[in-house]
């Protein structure tokens, strides 16, 4: 049974939070546009209906509220279309919808966390409520501004205090006589002038409970300004349901009698009275909206071209599990192929083995290819909510940026998307906090457009993902950041350091260049993650910047960090891996082609240029075979950024691989830092060490690229 709860668990946090990035992309397009249209009113609705009945149906019931009340503002949308919210308060409807999304991720992710839920709603629920009066005011005064010239109601005040404000409570919120003085007395607070109110005695008459459950308490003051500052204060506390503004009209200028109780009451057909919002019941009476049904008698529901689409959720452990046993095929497969046993076959019996065992590589390449394809999803989910983030901070710093997305459709392992999401979010934070200028003056000045830029992009290179994070704001200032890591003791005064090296301090724990914390950055709490985040998953972080021009961050990262094609090469005693797609030639050489530099480096030419040359048996201090470089080979590697031959005594032949993820304690001895990045069994029992392409000539002679 407690199994069974956890799967139902899942699938509501699988379909809400799908349904909040949904929502959260409408709102984003309807932000830029102004407006929402037709569809997207319809597409809120339901997605509000569901995640209101899923919160039901979890029983939890302050999501359910939200949900309802959002489904109750747009139910009043969708009858009356966008018309029906003016210009002027569209991006208060905006913001309602992000701050409703904002809510419902907090709380899932208490959800997740094994968190209670907050049960203080209070503020949302009215401020959901005061909109929905807005809107419902606005559509009865402008109804009656067509009938008939709008009147002012007579108060029941007097010629000292002309302007009222009748305050209606929520139904069923309990000890009303006191909540009524609470407001009151938070009023006072605020008022500078003296005021009236009715009835009295609040504060120990728990018979006028009754009174104020239908028809309120009224507060009368001198002038529109303070009544003005009553309407703010009481508007923003959450057991109170509407509020009515009265006039004092003399006796002698009447123009209708004085309203009674009953019509004073939340009915409220006056011109500047805002109607209350539908109750929770009336709203519920109301379905869904039927789906529509076409001439041929087919229902058709959200669209005339909607296809249906055959997918199913599955929880990623399976996933792992399914890679882990792929992993061991892999090896076995191996392992069977190379058998020593093998050797005493003659070439009939050898032939035969050799066919099958052909073909059995190829179904397991194609098992390995489809559970891989299993977990590779595009970057459009993680990159979308990056709009998100330059929309809020662009309101809060009051700067104008737009993100420029390219190539989101690009795929990656799951769990490495898991993990680049955070370090990604961090640089666009950075892009907009210390790249994008606050001024657009300066920015102008400086020959750019007024609105800044920030482009996030994504390649697939076919051994990697190429991520870069640009922006065209300010750069970095070099000098800055190196005079903060002098005084934070983290570089040498007597040192020379490369622009490459000044940016790497901004990577580091605890930097920052921001003088003051702020709710965006200062805590030097940036950088440093996104490093260690990418560099969990075997990736790297570059970054480039040109003061006044802007800043570039890169992240490479590998495809899948979980089998790959590999060369095997051994050096003395030892075998190696080098990854098959950074391999671009293998070759042959004599002592006679190594050029010797000044800082007895070597180089050799190949293809009309010079390449470095490594080592392994120097590097790693190993005895080789290959006593001269007639006797070795020279593998030609490549990254995106470097190009290089390394030297080893043998090729072994490819090998298909399973990485396995060295020991975390290794790291303390610097092991990323040799060159390598895991290791792998053979299918003789043997282990290989995994080397890394991308980082061990810099690492090993601190070469940066050619």
């Amino acid at each position: 049974m407690e199994n069974n709860s956890d799967s139902v668990l899942e699938m509501y946090l699988y379909e809400t939070n799908t349904l909040l990035e949904q929502l959260d992309n409408i709102m984003l397009s309807a932000e830029q546009a102004d407006t929402l249209s037709e569809d997207d009113v319809n597409e809120i609705f339901r997605i509000m209906h569901t995640l209101k009945g899923s919160a039901a149906m979890m029983e939890f019931e302050p999501l359910m509220t939200i949900a309802h009340r959002i489904e109750d503002l747009f139910f009043l949308i969708r009858e009356n279309t966008m018309d029906v919210v003016p210009e002027q308060d569209r991006p208060q409807l905006f913001d309602l919808l992000f701050k409703s999304i904002d809510y419902f991720r907090s709380e899932v992710s208490k959800i997740e966390s094994g968190e209670p839920l907050s049960n203080n709603i209070d503020n949302f629920v009215n401020a959901i409520n005061m909109f929905i009066d807005k809107i419902n005011g606005q559509e009865v005064a402008a109804q009656e501004q067509a009938d008939e010239p709008a009147e002012k109601v007579q108060g029941s005040g007097d010629p000292d205090h002309r302007f009222s404000l009748r305050v209606y409570l929520d139904d069923g919120c309990g000890m009303e006589n006191l909540r009524a003085f609470m407001a009151i007395t938070d009023v006072q607070d605020q008022c500078m002038n003296e005021f009236t109110y009715e009835p009295e005695g609040l504060e120990d008459n728990t018979a006028l409970s009754e009174t104020i459950i239908e028809n309120g308490f009224v507060m009368h003051f001198r002038t529109e300004d303070d009544r003005s500052m009553a309407v703010q204060v009481v508007s923003g506390l959450g057991f109170v349901k509407t509020y009515q503004e009265i006039d004092y009209i003399p006796a002698e200028v009447e123009t209708k009698p004085e309203p009674s109780a009953a019509s004073a009451a939340p009915a409220q057909d006056e011109a500047k009275a805002p109607v209350a919002a539908p109750a929770p019941q009336a709203v519920a009476a109301h379905p869904a909206e039927p789906a529509r049904t076409d001439n041929s008698g087919v229902q058709n529901t959200s669209s005339p071209h909607q296809i249906k689409q055959n997918l199913i959720s599955v929880n990623l452990s399976k996933l792992d599990q399914l890679m882990a046993v792929v992993g061991e095929i892999v090896i076995t497969e191996a392992m069977v192929t190379a058998s020593p046993d093998l050797k005493g076959l003659d070439g009939v019996k050898l032939d035969n083995f050799n066919k099958s065992a052909r073909q059995l590589r190829k179904l397991t390449d194609e098992l390995q290819d489809i559970s891989m394809s299993l977990r590779m999803v595009p970057v459009s989910g993680t990159f979308q909510k990056m709009r998100r983030i330059v929309r809020d901070m662009g309101q809060k710093l009051g700067r104008r940026a737009n993100l420029t997305i390219i190539g989101e459709d690009t795929e990656i392992d799951k769990t490495i998307v898991d993990a680049i999401s955070d370090p990604i979010m961090h640089i666009v934070r950075n892009s907009m906090d210390h790249g994008i200028e606050p001024d657009e003056q300066t920015r102008i000045a400086a020959g750019k457009n007024p609105e800044g830029e920030i482009i996030l992009s994504a390649q697939n290179t076919g051994s990697e993902v190429i991520i870069r994070i640009e922006d065209d704001g300010a750069g970095v200032d070099s000098d800055a950041v190196l005079r903060k890591a002098i005084s934070q003791g983290l570089a040498s005064p007597d040192v020379d350091y490369s622009q490459k090296e000044i940016l790497n301090f901004l990577m580091m724990p605890g930097f920052s260049t921001n003088t003051e914390v702020t709710e965006f950055s200062g805590r030097g709490v940036g950088m440093d993650v996104v490093k260690k985040n990418i560099e969990a998953v075997a990736g790297v972080v570059q970054m480039t910047s040109e003061f006044g021009k802007g800043s570039c961050t890169t992240l490479k990262i590998p495809l899948t960090t979980a089998i790959m094609d590999g060369m095997e090469v051994s050096v003395g005693d030892s075998i190696f891996t080098i990854p098959l797609q950074n391999i671009r030639q293998s070759f042959k050489a004599s002592e006679s082609d190594i050029i010797h530099d000044a800082m007895k480096g070597e180089m050799i030419s190949k293809m009309d240029n010079f390449y470095p040359v490594l080592r392994l048996h120097e590097l790693y201090g190993l005895e080789p075979k290959a006593e001269t470089t007639d006797d070795g080979i020279f593998v030609w590697v490549e990254t995106s950024e470097n190009s290089y031959c390394l030297f080893v005594d043998e090729l072994l032949g490819e090998q298909q691989v399973v990485i396995k993820p060295l020991p975390s304690y290794l790291n303390g001895f610097g092991i990323k830092d040799a060159g390598i990045v895991g290791c792998t069994i053979l299918g003789d029992g043997n282990i290989s060490l995994i080397l890394d392409v991308g980082n061990i000539l810099a690492s090993s002679t601190g070469y940066t690229g050619y």
